[in-house]
């Protein structure tokens, strides 16, 4: 009996994380099935599960479609003051190939969720979670430009440019998206020894600080990633990513903090797809102690860019 109350306790606590699970599951059979009824080809690079920008673009004509969820354990949200497991359900990335070598892009999250296992002080106005001890919000959606200035050949590294803002979707009185409008720009740099391949980035982007009127934080974007094929159809994949702030952050800056996460997970080619999974571990005090990610990818093939006028 006592094992069966125990059972039932450990149900409750994980019931929501379990069925979030269970609809992302069923989320990404959906989109395999309509993606292979497409006939489209599996994408031939790939950025997930890694966050750093690489120099290549989607070839032109073809949009990427990547979808995954994540799920992140003890993260930190110090402007509503809530800490607790995050899930981000519908996480998609879709890139198209406007010409040879520009591509732009839409990411984000369709929905967060929280399970709060502590509240602190919050620095949101009549804070209104969606359940006693959960809530749940849509993620912040980037769009962003990326144009390969130089192609990675020889002894010559491949450079390109990124830049794009992030949109206030979120609504901060869900405690988990701060609601505002961010811009960032960045350089890549990738080169290919033998099989290595690394890449890395370094740039700016501008937090708008939520607490404080006409304030912001200039902050450092910084990534270093690598990929390496250990069997034919599977790449061993790592990085170090986030934002550092030089300022100390005081009430006026609250939500504008460094912030970064270490990544090694797989990517795997197999029926047509490409799918990924890797173990994630936060840098910083609000960052998620440990979780992992995990999603799939395929490219659409929309219209032959030789042909357009």
């Amino acid at each position: 009996m006592a094992l069966w109350n125990a059972s039932v306790r450990i149900w409750r606590l994980h019931a929501k994380w379990v069925a979030t699970c269970l609809l992302a599951c069923i989320a990404g059979c959906v989109a395999m099935c309509v993606i292979t009824c497409c006939g489209a080809p599996a994408a031939r690079a790939q950025d997930r599960p890694l966050r750093t920008v690489d120099t290549e673009t989607v070839p032109a004509g073809t949009l990427r479609t990547e979808i995954g969820f994540d799920f992140l354990q003890d993260t930190g949200f110090p402007l509503s003051g809530l800490r607790g497991d995050e899930t981000s359900v519908g996480v998609v990335d879709l890139r198209m190939g406007v010409g040879k070598i520009v591509e732009v892009e839409v990411e984000g999250a369709l929905q967060n969720f929280l399970d709060v296992k502590s509240q602190g002080t919050s620095f949101v106005p009549n804070l209104s979670l969606t359940g006693v001890n959960s809530t749940h919000d849509t993620g912040d959606f980037t769009l962003a430009t990326k144009v390969r200035l130089l192609k990675n050949e020889g002894r010559r590294p491949g450079i390109a440019f990124k830049f794009g803002f992030i949109m206030p979707n979120s609504n901060q009185a869900r405690g988990i998206g701060s609601n505002t409008t961010n811009v960032f720009a960045l350089l890549a740099l990738e080169e290919q020894i033998r099989k290595l391949d690394v890449f890395g980035n370094l740039g700016i982007e501008i937090l708008q600080a939520p607490n404080a009127l006409f304030t912001q934080n200039d902050v450092l974007i910084y990534g270093g990633a690598f990929k390496y094929p250990i069997l034919r159809r599977v790449n061993l994949v790592g990085e170090v990513n986030g934002l550092y702030s030089s300022r100390s952050v005081n009430d006026a800056l609250i939500g504008t903090q460094s912030s970064g996460q270490a990544r090694v997970g797989l990517q795997i080619n197999a029926g047509g797809f490409t799918w990924d999974l890797a173990g994630v571990r936060g840098l910083n005090k609000y960052d998620p102690r440990s979780g992992f990610t995990f999603g799939i990818s395929r490219d659409f093939r929309l219209f032959d860019y030789n042909r357009v006028e």
